[in-house]
């Protein structure tokens, strides 16, 4: 069986060093500043062989919420929907980007005792907050398949 808590770690792990940015497992960040990310784990299904069998694929959804926030050294300065895109460029980025060449991922998600099959845009509702707010957010949903090793 695919423990979902090692698909989690692998997940946040990604986000985080392909992006250089704080990410918060369903909460804020440690040392999160202008800019991070909140990861949430939403669906998780599972299929495969019979019910006697142990090894059952795993499709999970993540939700990914990038945040731009103010600068509290600033007063009366907000977060910007421009960099909340860019933020979700840069996490689309991380889960789906290919290899030109050879349409790979470009980047690897290790996860112990399985193999991703697939990753792809469950959802994108996009920027959530009125311009008005001084914290701005953009929301994606990701989903990953995996199989046993």
């Amino acid at each position: 069986m695919i423990e979902k808590r090692a698909v989690t770690n692998a997940v946040l792990a990604l986000l985080a060093e392909t992006t250089g940015l704080p990410v918060g497992r369903g909460r804020l960040p440690a040392g999160a500043g202008l800019r991070y990310y909140v990861l949430y784990s939403l669906d998780t299904a599972v299929s495969g062989p019979p019910l006697a069998d142990e090894h059952d694929d795993l499709s999970v959804v993540y939700q990914v919420t990038s945040v731009s926030a103010p600068d509290p050294a600033k007063p009366g300065s907000a977060g910007s929907a421009e960099q909340a895109e860019w933020l979700a460029d840069k996490a689309r980025t991380a889960f789906l980007a290919r290899n030109p060449a050879t349409g790979h991922w470009l980047h690897d998600l290790p996860v112990p005792g399985a193999v991703v099959m697939t990753r792809e845009l469950d959802t994108e509702p996009g920027g959530t907050n009125d311009p008005a707010d001084a914290i701005m957010s953009y929301v994606q949903r990701f989903r990953f398949t995996l199989t046993p090793a």
